[in-house]
């Protein structure tokens, strides 16, 4: 399997390619609408060709580029089945084997952050979107967030998974790209080393995080599989932008 880790600094997100070298099919999990000129070159350069993309969950940080890709290169756009999105091809379920070419992704729907939220497994690794962090964990008071739901996601389905499988998420703010799951259980301050439920309600009662800056124009717009906003401030618009050009073409 071809594997690449793409990072986009504004949001700090990871966006992770993983194409077939048998059919030269490729998926992107979690990209960016901002960086998608970059993630097109860089199919192109390894010769694949974007057959879905796909979201761990609805992004209230940036626009999933997910709709453009499809206008670009006629990609199909996959997603939780949770969240009923009109806009998707494929609906992703847990226990449904989610596979292009070589390419085979295991579901796991780890609500918590947000009640639509997955995980996807992939032989030696896991992409855990926002459920699990490197040494942390998305927050729970927005989107039908729930703390109880993330500490049994994170305990009873990704601390489940083999010690030796790598810990690839969505975001991470400081420089790091890649975890394990016996790392997260050692190390994790907010879900490892056996901390109780009570004590997980308590850390993410009294996050004290601000408001999200982008949330109210990417929630609605990534229900739309990435629809930028026309209204959206200037402050903001570094966030999202309508593509005018193929660069393929």
């Amino acid at each position: 399997m071809i594997f690449r880790q793409l990072f986009e600094p504004l949001s700090s997100t990871f966006t992770y390619l993983l194409g077939c070298e048998e059919t030269g099919q490729a998926v992107l999990i979690d990209p960016v609408i901002v960086s998608m000129d970059r993630d097109l070159a860089e199919l192109s350069r390894l010769g694949l060709r974007l057959a879905y993309s796909v979201d761990t969950h609805i992004h209230a940080d940036h626009i999933t580029a997910a709709l453009e890709l499809k206008k670009q290169v006629g990609s199909k756009i996959a997603a939780p089945a949770f969240d009923r999105l009109s806009c998707t091809e494929l609906g992703v379920e847990e226990g449904k084997l989610f596979q292009v070419g070589s390419i085979a992704l295991q579901p796991l729907h780890t609500p918590g952050h947000t009640d639509g939220h997955f995980a996807y497994r992939c032989n030696d690794r896991v992409f855990t979107g926002d459920a699990l962090l490197i040494e942390g964990c998305g927050r729970t008071d927005f989107q039908n967030g729930d703390a109880d739901a993330l500490y049994k996601s994170v305990k009873e389905k990704l601390f489940s998974l083999p010690d030796d499988c790598l810990v690839y998420p969505a975001h991470d703010y400081n420089d790091r790209r890649v975890s394990s799951i016996a790392q997260e259980k050692k190390r994790n301050p907010r879900l490892g080393n056996n901390r109780t439920l009570e004590e997980f309600r308590e850390i993410m009662a009294n996050l004290g995080l601000p408001y999200p800056t982008f949330m109210d124009y990417a929630v609605p717009g990534n229900r739309q599989c990435g629809v930028c906003p026309d209204d959206l401030p200037e402050n903001l618009q570094k966030y999202c932008r309508h593509m005018t050009a193929s660069p393929q073409g």
